[in-house]
């Protein structure tokens, strides 16, 4: 997924937070709401300007972030 195609920033909207395209829905929130536990369900629920495939990017990204952010383990050198 390219999780990009969901995200924009404008200095316009929200203070130039990252937000998802076409909302004043912030990743940040998104991601807090994951953080407390909420299921996709809920969220687009609690934010209706939202769909499935956008909660979904957020989760991608946040994926995404963290594969880049994870130290690489060094491979054992052959006996």
């Amino acid at each position: 997924m390219d999780y990009r195609a969901y995200f924009t920033r404008d200095p316009q909207i929200c203070g130039g937070e990252t937000v998802i395209k076409g909302t004043r829905v912030t990743v940040k929130t998104v991601l807090a709401s994951l953080v407390e536990g909420a299921r996709v369900e809920e969220i687009v629920r609690d934010f209706p300007t939202l769909n499935d495939e956008a909660v979904r990017a957020v989760i991608a990204f946040a994926a995404a972030s963290a594969e880049e952010d994870l130290p690489v383990a060094e491979v054992p050198s052959p006996a």
